[in-house]
């Protein structure tokens, strides 16, 4: 028999979470069949309703499958890194762009961790603020990638190689493959021998994410090839003072580089920025090569040779190909623009040094 509501009023979610015992958001999963609740609670939930006679109504069952005309980016980084770091705003630009053209609204959020953003991948989809979500630096084993199989969340994968999607079959991407990312260093690699470097060194973002791993397999290929021995590589994490605590340590060896190629704009621009300190004069003694190009780069003294790639165009990509998966097309994986060696004064208009010469000290 039916137990009715306090006062023989409609019952309510916080009617059955009463009679269940349970909270309302685990009510609100239950009965709209999401994940979040064990196979138990949603038993208790859906016997609760039935004991109050409770009914959805046609209002409710309506705004339950209407779309939510919003996608959804759940950033894994630092968040003072991204107050450092143009990359992102570019991206969110070129997405942004085209979102808005469809009337669909980018709902972001900066989180520390990719298992805080499962959370809140989880939370926007069971309240269905989100229709679908970009993702965007892929670690090693992505959680997110798991995350959106379980719920069958439309996702595109940013930045991301199909051989580097275990697990993500059918999850579209906007990609780069270790060949794209060969290509762009073995034109810097073949600058800098042109001005007479032979000890090079490269300071990379985090090793977890896939896209170093590929940058690293690239870099050891290429200067394997072109030096007979893969040159050095410091790990560090996008951060201005990373990238100064990675050069001071290359510095340190009895046999320091003199050209290092830097991962992002931030740690080739900082490093510019602080040549006094580090003791030595760029290029002259160092040169300083940027693997994304940015205003940084373009405003330093002297400005920063770096690896230019269209940023926006990517973030409009991405967001082309989550709106035609919305939309039932089928979406085919695009490949990122390849990335353009743009030479400036940080790599070439001071004295070429000798071949294996050190950097001088001041």
């Amino acid at each position: 028999m039916s137990r009715p509501a306090p006062g023989g009023a409609r019952p309510t979610i916080r009617d059955i979470a009463r009679v269940a015992g349970v909270s309302k958001a685990s009510v609100s999963y239950a009965l709209n069949d999401l994940p979040g609740v064990s196979a138990a609670t949603r038993e208790r939930v859906l016997l609760a309703a039935r004991e109050l006679g409770w009914r959805p109504s046609a209002a409710a069952r309506s705004l339950s499958h209407a779309r939510a005309h919003a996608v959804g980016l759940a950033v894994a980084r630092d968040v003072e890194l991204l107050g450092e770091e143009p990359y992102y705003m570019r991206l969110v630009a070129g997405m942004e762009g085209v979102l808005a053209t469809e009337s669909v609204s980018l709902l972001m959020t900066v989180v520390p961790d990719a298992a805080t953003a499962v959370d809140v991948l989880r939370r926007w989809w069971a309240e269905r603020r989100v229709d679908g979500v970009v993702l965007t630096d892929l670690l090693v084993d992505d959680p997110r990638l798991a995350l959106v199989a379980e719920l069958g969340v439309p996702a595109v994968v940013r930045g991301g190689a199909d051989e580097a999607l275990p697990g993500g079959a059918g999850v579209p991407t906007v990609a780069v493959s270790v060949e794209e990312e060969r290509e762009p260093f073995a034109e810097v690699v073949e600058h800098l021998l042109e001005r007479g470097h032979r000890r090079l060194a490269r300071v990379s973002g985090p090793s977890q994410f896939q896209h170093t791993r590929r940058r690293d397999r690239a870099w050891r290929e290429v200067t394997t090839a072109a030096l007979g021995a893969e040159q050095e590589v410091v790990v560090a994490d996008y951060s201005a003072r990373g990238g100064l605590e990675a050069t001071r340590a290359l510095l340190a060896r009895a046999q320091p580089p003199t050209a290092v190629l830097y991962d992002n704009d931030v740690m080739a621009a900082t490093v510019v920025a602080e040549r006094r300190l580090l003791g030595v004069r760029v290029p002259q003694d160092l040169a300083v090569v940027a693997g994304e190009d940015s205003i940084l780069c373009r405003l330093a003294d002297p400005s920063i040779t770096a690896l230019r790639r269209d940023v926006v165009a990517d973030g409009a990509a991405s967001a082309r190909l989550l709106l035609d998966l919305l939309a039932g097309r089928s979406p085919r994986p695009l490949l990122l623009a390849p990335r353009e060696l743009v030479l400036r004064g940080s790599s070439g208009t001071g004295l070429t040094p000798p071949a294996g010469a050190s950097p001088a000290r001041r």
